[in-house]
């Protein structure tokens, strides 16, 4: 943490490498995350450029009384919400797997396995497009990002209290969809 304070610091002092160091270490932690929000590797990779651009802006107004992940990351969510919203094309399953890529399959079960796998990730990514940006965004952090409600809170900019009810509302519709889409398989 001090590390990164240091290269802040040296960034707001017109270091470009120390600004380049702190690109290295989130790139990619910020890469992943949004992809799924955005549903598309090359949107994810405009939207991580474009919250970089953005960070080296302001990086000025970053207050230090948060990490600067969480700060960078609200920027990312909040180009990632404008360039969804510039683009309102909705993916096709097919392009929507291409985009997000396959999860590793264990094949060491039987051969139809990694078919069920696949098409059970199928039906997940369908029920999560679905969902509305606001519930498909927090289900992100919280699942597939695991951050905490208190670091969800600060990256939406909402209450504690407001992350846990939207949490519960997202799921809720999502267990919905999923009924939809897997009737034999999760339970009404």
């Amino acid at each position: 943490m001090n590390d990164e304070l240091h290269l802040i610091e040296r960034s707001l002092d017109g270091d470009s490498d120390a600004f380049g160091e702190l690109v290295r270490r989130y790139q990619d932690r910020l890469y992943s995350a949004v992809v799924h929000i955005v549903r598309c590797r090359a949107e994810a990779e405009d939207v991580v450029q474009e919250a970089f651009i953005q960070a080296y802006v302001k990086l000025q107004t970053f207050k230090h009384n948060s990490r600067f992940y969480t700060w960078l990351y609200r920027i990312a969510v909040n180009v990632s919400i404008s360039h969804r919203r510039r683009k309102r094309v909705e993916l096709s399953v097919e392009q929507n797997r291409e985009a997000t890529g396959d999860e590793p399959l264990d094949y060491r079960s039987s051969p139809s396995h990694p078919l069920e796998v696949a098409e059970q990730q199928q039906k997940l990514q369908q029920a999560m497009q679905r969902l509305t940006e606001d519930h498909r965004t927090i289900i992100v952090l919280r699942h597939l990002d695991e951050m905490s409600y208190e670091d969800i809170a600060e990256v939406l900019e909402i209450s504690v209290g407001t992350v846990r009810s939207r949490l519960h509302r997202a799921r809720e519709q999502l267990l919905e969809h999923l009924k939809e889409i897997l009737p034999d398989e999760v339970p009404r």
